[in-house]
């Protein structure tokens, strides 16, 4: 199954958490945390359009200052969650700077902040350049299953962990994946181009079979268009196959009540991003942290039933020293003993 995203860790395993998702032919691209942001080029920032935090600590955090240095002055709406107090934290770091010239901006940068405890609703709140990114309160927004985001072929979806204080764990998916069989393309005469992602689009709303679909493209400079109905493309030239699900998973205890809520959000998850910050021998100061040991991060992904997992958010206490982490991960996500 081939995604359409790529997934990036933005630094190594033991710098600041952040996930980039960037979409296949789109120029749109989604982040997990804020951390240190600065390994990431100013042409992947102003492709960012919704950011996921977990919680404000520091280094899960530190990097918005970064992203609205860059984004300031584009056209441009980027989407922020967090959890409780989250609208508070991005109206305090806004409120860090003066505003004065910003009205005289031919382009406006819109945050666009959301909130969410857990519950069916969340809080929201829009801050705006040219209104010197004052606070303007939103209605709430209803929230089911922990449905952060949900749009056409994909959602976000989220569980409130505990961390000594709210910290959000997220799953990522495909709600199909639509792949496109190149050499039936080729026996229909067809070429590749934006009219295919309309056709995946119409997929994924769900249209009939009798919906039209038209390949619009230019043959030596001239405008080329043949029509088809979505059924006939899905019997020449799609096989559609379950999306694919990533889960990320940063700073939170190893208990009970965090692992049912793990298990819930991110059953069969082809790929765990998940924060393996202590060694077996170091649980009981992990536990003080409120953060996993490898042993605890390779356990919960066997849970789960993850496919894959992707250690990362050591301490830095172990490094130069990350083999044996990752070998603890590997071992209990794999049901082996640890040597």
């Amino acid at each position: 199954m081939k995604p359409s995203f790529q997934l990036q860790l933005v630094n190594d395993p033991f710098g600041d958490p952040a996930l980039y998702v960037e979409f296949l032919f789109r120029k749109r691209a989604i982040l997990f945390d804020l951390g240190d942001i600065h390994a990431l080029a100013p042409r992947k920032l102003l492709r960012l359009s919704h950011i996921f935090v977990s919680h404000a600590h520091m280094d899960h955090f530190y990097g918005f200052d970064y992203l609205l240095r860059v984004c300031l002055g584009r056209a441009k709406t980027i989407h922020l969650y967090g959890p409780s107090g989250f609208i508070d934290r991005v109206e305090h770091r806004l409120g860090g700077y003066t505003w004065n010239l910003v009205e005289n901006y031919v382009d406006e940068l819109v945050f666009r902040v959301q909130e969410w405890d857990g519950g069916d609703t969340m809080r929201c709140a829009k801050f705006r350049c040219r209104h010197r990114f004052a606070r303007e309160s939103l209605p709430p927004e209803r929230v089911a299953e922990g449905e952060l985001l949900k749009e056409p072929g994909l959602k976000v979806r989220a569980a409130v962990l505990d961390h000594k204080i709210p910290c959000l764990a997220f799953a990522l998916e495909e709600s199909r994946h639509v792949n496109i069989w190149k050499n039936r393309l080729d026996e229909l005469g067809l070429p590749t181009g934006p009219w295919l992602q309309a056709l995946k689009q119409a997929i994924w709303r769900g249209e009939r079979d009798d919906f039209p679909i038209e390949a619009r493209w230019r043959e030596n400079g001239v405008a080329q268009m043949r029509r088809f109905t979505l059924g006939e493309l899905k019997e020449k030239i799609l096989r559609i196959v379950p999306g694919m699900k990533v889960g990320y998973v940063v700073d939170t205890l190893y208990n009970e009540p965090n692992l049912r809520r793990l298990k819930s959000l991110l059953e069969s998850v082809d790929c765990l991003y998940i924060e393996a910050g202590f060694a077996r021998d170091a649980a009981d100061s992990a536990a003080e942290k409120y953060h996993l040991t490898a042993a605890q991060a390779g356990q919960i992904a066997r849970r789960v039933g993850a496919k894959r997992m992707v250690p990362f958010h050591f301490s830095a206490r172990y490094a130069g020293e990350e083999n044996p982490l990752y070998r603890e991960a590997e071992a209990a996500f794999s049901g082996m003993s640890c040597p």
